[in-house]
Formats: C-alpha cells, structure tokens, sequence
C-alpha cells in the first residue's frame, strides 16, 4: 500500500506493522549538493533537519525498527544492540565509506559490504536511495516480520524489497514524483 503524503498526518491511522525500515533525511540541509548525491535535483530542502516528531511517533507503530542514519537520531532512538552497517565500498571519493542503522533488533551487530551500483543494485531513482540488495538484507534479518513500514518511501526500495521476500509492506511519500516511481518499480517486479 503507497500513500501520498505528510506521514505526520497519515501515521495516526496506520496499524503497528511488525517492521519499521526506513532512512528518513538526516538533517544535512545544505551541506549536501545534487552533484555530491547523484541526481539532477538541485531541491534539497527536505533534508533542512531531523524530523524528531517523526521519528518519535515511528516508533509507537511498530514491534521492531531499523532506521537508516539512526546515528543523526541517537538522542531520541534508544541504545542498540544490533547496529548494521553498509560498508560502501566507494574507494577514495567525497562521499561516506559506510552508512549507520541503529536498530532494535537483539542481534549481534552486522556489516553488509555492497558498492552502491554493483550489478543486481539497479538504477538510482532518489538521490539518497539505498540498493535493492541492502534493504532485501535487512529483511532477511528479521524473517518473522511480515508487515514492514517506510514512512519515508522515496522510490520504494523498501516495498519493492519487501515483495520480492514475500512480505506485505506499507510506504507513504510527501512526492507525488517519488511515488510514481515507486509505483512503477512494483510494477515491474
């Protein structure tokens, strides 16, 4: 199920799901460029800051969580057990040698070493969209949950990769451009 719009107004309605994945924008603002992110999209204002509010009433529509960049999040996410890193394999370049989810999942930590466009990654659609693999990765840590969340579904990586484990999944997106794409992605899956 996609909705389209603000997830502050449209979490209240959601049941709790047994998974919430998502990368929510870390508060970077301006310090990012399209360039640096891949994408032809100059428009970063919905990375200005964290979103506290949101983050907060995530939490209380799920068993478990894993947040992509939940190091940004620290002071409102509690301590984790089971953090996951992306080890991106980027070599020497501007951009971060890995990414960070914290987790409430009593796992022991876990790396999983990807190049963002290595073959079976696919095309990047969102300029901070995370590789098919990683998040199907995610999922298979967690094989009981089989409804998941991404209250920050950009281009849908997380449905997509939550249809093909066979899990039912539940994305809400404020770009109306973003969720078209997600649409098509599905469909093609």
């Amino acid at each position: 199920t996609i909705y389209l719009g603000d997830n502050r107004k449209i979490m209240p309605w959601i049941d709790t799901v047994d998974l919430l994945l998502t990368d929510p924008p870390y508060g970077l603002g301006k310090r990012i460029s399209s360039d640096w992110m891949g994408t032809t999209d100059a428009d970063v204002s919905w990375d200005v800051k964290p979103c506290e509010v949101t983050i907060k009433a995530m939490l209380q529509h799920c068993r478990q969580w894993m947040i992509w960049g939940g190091n940004y999040f620290s002071e409102w996410l509690p301590a984790s057990r089971c953090v996951l890193v992306w080890d991106k394999m980027n070599g020497t370049n501007d951009m971060a040698d890995c990414e960070v989810a914290l987790t409430s999942i009593d796992q022991n930590a876990r790396c999983f070493s990807r190049h963002h466009f290595s073959k079976g990654c696919g095309g990047k659609v969102h300029p901070t969209q995370k590789p098919l693999p990683l998040m199907r990765w995610c999922l298979d840590i967690v094989p009981e949950a089989q409804t998941v969340l991404d209250p920050f579904m950009g281009s849908g990586t997380t449905l997509v990769a939550a249809r093909l484990e066979g899990r039912k999944a539940i994305g809400i997106e404020i770009s109306e451009r973003y969720c078209e794409s997600a649409v098509k992605r599905l469909a093609q899956k």
